[in-house]
């Protein structure tokens, strides 16, 4: 190594290209450069080094984590996934490290610019698209929304399938096995799914229960159901066939078996599509028996015609009291000991039926199913293969073959045999339904294909990727129309189709399935505070957590607003649950609307929401490392590296309860082990200290004042989350790339790697053009190499 330490290492062969381009003339990054360019090039980058780099120490090259002593400068290409991490530490300024001296702002953007353009041109003369897996299956949220669109069913597929495992921050992407136990829920699934599609009943009842959560607070109005109305629960219900059916109701009950807040009479209500069917009176138990029975009459057998229908129970309000609502100083109350129920409380639903006689109905399911209908026995055979010709093209995805049709009709004809002919039908479906074709999305190479060429997808595989990236779905007909007529690979096709699925309600897939993952909102399931630091918190207040993030990301995909408007809106959404929590007054009721904020309001954008500081915290108190590491990872596309082996956590009991979270954290900063990561962290977690683990404002921690001092890893330094925000702002790119190269992930099902970072640039650059619009960075998604092509195997 030379005089110049490690780091000059690390920078000289970066700055002999950017020299090379700006002061020695040399017009494209990759030329060869003169014997004279390189001699200017050389004394610069002395000149350079001498300032920057003589007080750098071996520690900083392995925090930086990059060697390019005997890369090529004169030819980036030839080592494209070194030159780019280089682009995107120093795009992050994190080369050199922020507490050295560092070039300018017009030196770093030379020196991106300058490598990145040799790296463009050398991707474009030798595209490289990755590839992603053969087989791909279904995960469960595609499965279940596949059965919606192919069968007009809306299903609970958490309750028929196991969760899929996460890579990459997402599930679609370990989904290329199926293993016996899987095989058999979706045979199970299948048959189910089958049965409530054409509307068949075995030989007894069905039925279905439904569990309210314990920490659900039912004191209030649920949305949804009258107003006028408190607590229940609003289901949504696929009745197979029209008949009699049973609605039973339990009341919760505390350890003790005692009926919660039953301390006069009250009454409850069954509604179905919000008519009232019936009407029940729960009266106090006088003894310890009578808890027991206090709901054995909550049952009610009503006729419902066949299809979904929406079901719901809920207790009649009596007129809130100014006095009784002051007297109450939190807002949760479903916890026997600490804030117990004030009145009773729905604890299950169980529908059960048809009982009796039951007609076979029209419903959704039937329509989307049954395409046609046999004028006779002799019609049947031709009606039947018509209407399995339609399903496989849309489950299977792709023009049908003789073949597809062998096996269903089969089964079709043997099931006929033993029945009527809805049965051959329903059989029949349930093969197409664990039919490989249907379970796994398969992509592959073109026949005659070399190993390593890439080739172009065919539109019937490009219609598949393009609906299950913004449905998380199946192609619709028009899709498939395009695609087997050749004419969704054309640019202006697939920029209007793109169009035309962002406005479809089908995208809203988007928001729960991608941002869920991507802004780990899926978590808050998982994360209960510890309810003696924090008793106010409930389920209703997770919940409200959630739909504020969603609506919010909603916002930005159906007014198609710049993706910017996540970090720094004026404006959020609330219900009255949470504005209480918020401290946000004249907010009433359960329903979700837009609030206007004024520039004094701490409420806003994503590191303001309770959702994210809740998931990035923990039962007890704030943790600024997992917050720093959330916005690092998700807002600024430069996670840490994982912690060394053997560093042990921190300990909250080994250390002052007195101190602060910052204080408490000085001890991992002093490690030297830990010292580089949570010196990135760390400062930026500090910036959100003003809010605590449930994300309410706090200006004192302990009683002394928070200090909410924070900084990122290129050196800037701020106040609170105002100056993070800001410090976001000032480079959006960064944010926009991270959130590009997110929903490129989510888009190709798999991770994303240095060579998509030439595509990754292209999008960034045209989100820029666009004023960063969310439908830019989709179009520009979906017209990208990695989209469009595939490398053989």
């Amino acid at each position: 190594m030379s005089r110049w330490g490690t780091w000059a290492g690390c920078l000289a062969p970066v700055l002999l290209i950017v020299v090379e381009a700006t002061r020695a003339g040399q017009s494209r990054p990759g030329d060869e450069p003169s014997p004279a360019r390189a001699v200017a090039a050389r004394t610069a980058i002395d000149r350079f080094v001498a300032s920057y780099c003589l007080e750098c120490h071996d520690a900083d090259a392995r925090t930086a984590g990059l060697a390019l002593d005997d890369l090529d400068t004169a030819a980036v290409g030839k080592n494209a996934e070194a030159w780019e991490k280089v682009v995107r530490r120093l795009a992050a300024r994190q080369m050199p490290p922020g507490h050295r001296r560092r070039p300018s702002e017009a030196e770093f953007n030379a020196i991106v610019s300058a490598i990145a353009s040799g790296l463009d041109r050398a991707a474009a003369e030798h595209p490289n698209p990755g590839r992603t897996g053969t087989f791909r299956r279904l995960n469960r949220t595609e499965y279940q929304n596949a059965i919606r669109d192919l069968l007009a069913i809306d299903i609970d597929a958490s309750a028929l399938l196991p969760p899929d495992e996460s890579s990459r921050g997402f599930d679609n992407i370990t989904v290329g096995d199926l293993s016996p136990t899987l095989l058999d829920r979706y045979l199970s699934a299948a048959q189910k799914i089958s049965r409530l599609a054409m509307g068949s009943t075995g030989r007894s009842p069905g039925g279905e229960t439904f569990r309210i959560r314990a920490d659900i607070t039912q004191e209030e109005h649920v949305e949804g159901l009258p107003i006028g109305t408190r607590g229940g629960a609003l289901i949504t219900y696929l009745f197979p066939r029209g008949g009699e059916y049973e609605i039973r109701l339990r009341l919760a009950r505390d350890r003790n078996e005692h009926v919660e807040g039953l301390r006069e009479p009250h009454e409850l209500v069954v509604l179905v599509d919000r008519e009232t069917r019936a009407t029940f009176t729960v009266t106090p138990p006088r003894t310890e028996a009578e808890h027991q029975t206090a709901d054995a009459h909550l049952r009610a057998r009503i006729r419902v015609a066949a299809g979904p229908h929406q079901v719901g129970v809920a207790f009649v309000k009596p007129s809130s009291s100014l006095l009784e609502t002051k007297r109450q100083p939190y807002q949760a109350h479903y916890n026997m000991h600490r804030h117990p129920r004030i009145t009773p409380a729905l604890y299950q639903v169980s529908i059960t039926g048809p009982h009796g006689p039951s007609e076979q109905e029209e419903t959704p399911s039937r329509r989307r199913l049954l395409v046609r209908r046999p004028t006779g026995p002799e019609d049947e055979e031709a009606c039947a293969r018509q209407i399995l010709t339609t399903l496989v093209r849309r489950a299977y995805r792709r023009p049908v073959t003789e073949a597809d049709l062998r096996k269903p009709m089969e089964l079709y004809g043997e099931a006929r045999r033993d029945g009527d002919f809805e049965a051959g039908i329903e059989m029949a479906l349930s093969a197409v339904l664990v039919n490989p074709q249907f379970l796994f999305r398969i992509e592959t190479d073109p026949p005659g294909a070399s190993a390593g060429s890439v080739y172009r997808l065919s539109d019937i595989q490009l219609a598949s990727r393009l609906s299950f990236f913004l449905w998380s779905s199946i192609p619709d007909d028009e899709l498939l129309d395009l695609a087997e007529r050749g004419e969704l690979g054309r640019p202006e096709v697939l920029r209007a189709q793109v169009r035309r699925m962002l406005a479809d309600s089908r995208s809203q897939s988007l928001v729960t399935n991608f941002a869920s993952q991507w802004l780990h909102l899926r978590n808050l399931e998982s994360i209960t505070p510890d309810l003696r630091l924090f008793p106010d918190f409930d389920d209703n207040l997770r919940q409200a957590f959630r739909r504020e993030t969603e609506l919010m990301f909603e916002e930005v995909v159906r007014e198609d607003r710049s993706v910017l408007d996540l970090i720094a809106p004026d404006h959020t959404y609330l219900n009255e649950r949470l504005a209480r929590h918020y401290g946000i007054p004249h907010v009433n009721g359960s329903r979700f609307r837009r609030v206007d904020l004024g520039t004094d309001q701490v409420r806003g954008g994503l590191l303001r929401q309770g959702s994210v500081l809740m998931v990035t915290s923990y039962a007890t108190r704030t943790s600024p490392v997992i917050r720093g590491k959330w916005v690092l990872e998700n807002l600024l596309g430069t996670p840490p590296p994982p912690p060394p082996a053997n560093v042990p956590a921190l300990k909250d009991n080994t250390v002052s309860s007195s101190l602060s979270v910052r204080e408490r954290l000085a001890q991992h900063r002093a490690n030297p082990a830990c010292a580089g990561c949570h010196n990135r962290m760390d400062p930026v977690g500090f910036a959100l200290e003003n809010f605590d683990a449930v994300g309410r404002w706090r200006a004192l921690e302990e009683g002394r004042p928070v200090d909410a001092t924070g900084g990122l890893p290129d050196g800037s330094r701020f106040e609170g989350v105002v100056g993070l925000e800001r410090a976001l702002l000032r480079r959006p790119e960064l944010f926009v790339r991270t959130l590009s190269e997110k929903l490129l992930t989510f888009a190709l099902g798999r991770g994303v790697e240095p060579y998509d970072a030439p595509a990754v640039r292209r999008i960034v650059r045209e989100a820029s053009e666009r004023g960063n619009r969310f439908s830019s960075i989709v179009e520009a998604i979906a017209t990208s190499t990695p989209f469009l092509m595939r490398r053989a195997e």
